[in-house]
């Protein structure tokens, strides 16, 4: 068998563009074409000895993501000892909800306008036998700041790549537990229906500015979710609302996966077929409630987080500290591998 060998590397990495649950993502050219790029870079601890695994689903999450206009594509990847490297396309339209505050107004079939491209890529990526797992509006993205910028999910696929322990690990400690389904927090499955759940949380945090289970510590948000006990409340913000809407939730928000909607009945579903006016007028602005719930609780999550990650740090066999640090290597020469 020959061996691995060492070789220039295609790509300079420059800024730090972000800090996931995961992975640090920076800027990357590409030398000869100057073409901009996003980079993930992935610590190798994370996939305990699956690497030579994680090449193939490389190879298939590629292909994948090159079939759909909404999906973030994965245009390369690269490896060092101690990292994975996977480019993809530079998205610098921002986050999803950034995207809404910063809008003049807003509207229920705007959300629903969302909600239909979100679970249609959904849909293609469950055809494709693949589970996001880790949904969330972080991972929404706009490839440019134009008006008519498609909307992308990132960072699909992560799940096969990272060791299933690790990755447990790291949602539910540094990840976003507010979107994650009951069942993964009882550790019985974590298939298709875990993303339409995510869609579900998604779906009441794009009409009001706060998720469904909502609350100041982990631990009650954790049983919240496991019970499914959520209300459409306080009044004011959910009277605008159309029934159509919070049904198509409350068909998502079900404790037993089995019967959650699948994405194809999701997109079948009467609300994403014809958003219906809200029963207090069709041009009821969801804008001034949303954007006052949303920039209230990114300030108190911002708090919490630093509290978190700090913790994490200290308690976590992985030394997370450590991963990022390994992060900022030099990438002048990368591994090769044999081809299979």
């Amino acid at each position: 068998m020959s061996q691995v060998t060492v070789v220039p590397c295609k790509y300079k990495t420059g800024r730090v563009l972000g800090q996931g649950t995961y992975a640090i993502v920076k800027e990357a050219q590409h030398i000869e074409t100057g073409e901009l790029f996003a980079v993930k870079i992935i610590n190798k601890k994370l996939m305990q000895g699956r690497e030579n695994m994680v090449r193939n689903e490389i190879m298939v999450l590629k292909k994948i993501s090159q079939g759909h206009r909404n999906i973030l594509t994965l245009h390369d990847y690269f490896e060092t000892m101690n990292n994975l490297y996977l480019v993809t396309d530079l998205a610098l339209g921002g986050e999803l909800f950034d995207r809404i505050c910063a809008k003049g107004s807003y509207y229920e079939n705007d959300a629903a306008h969302l909600i239909k491209t979100i679970t249609e890529a959904v849909a293609y990526l469950h055809q494709n036998g693949i589970v996001h797992r880790d949904l969330k509006p972080e991972n929404l993205l706009f490839i440019t700041s134009d008006e008519n910028s498609n909307l992308l999910i990132a960072d699909f696929g992560l799940s096969r790549i990272i060791d299933s322990e690790n990755f447990y690990f790291l949602t539910t400690t540094c990840g976003t537990p507010g979107y994650m389904a009951p069942e993964i927090f009882k550790k019985s499955g974590h298939g298709k229906p875990v993303d339409l759940w995510a869609i579900g949380v998604i779906t009441y945090f794009l009409l009001c500015g706060y998720t469904p289970f909502d609350k100041e510590d982990s631990q009650e948000e954790m049983q919240a979710i496991l019970r499914a006990d959520y209300r459409f409340e306080p009044p004011e913000y959910w009277e605008g609302i159309s029934p159509q809407a919070k049904d198509f939730i409350k068909k998502l928000l079900v404790v037993d996966p089995s019967q959650r909607l699948t994405a194809e009945q999701a997109l079948q579903h009467v609300w994403l077929q014809e958003p219906l006016p809200s029963p207090i007028g069709v041009n009821f602005d969801l804008l001034p409630n949303v954007r006052t719930n949303f920039d209230a609780r990114k300030t108190f999550k911002k708090a919490v987080d630093t509290v978190r990650v700090i913790n994490t740090f200290r308690n976590n066999s992985l030394n997370l500290a450590n991963l990022k640090k390994e992060a900022d290597e030099s990438v002048d020469n990368v591994l090769q591998y044999p081809e299979h």
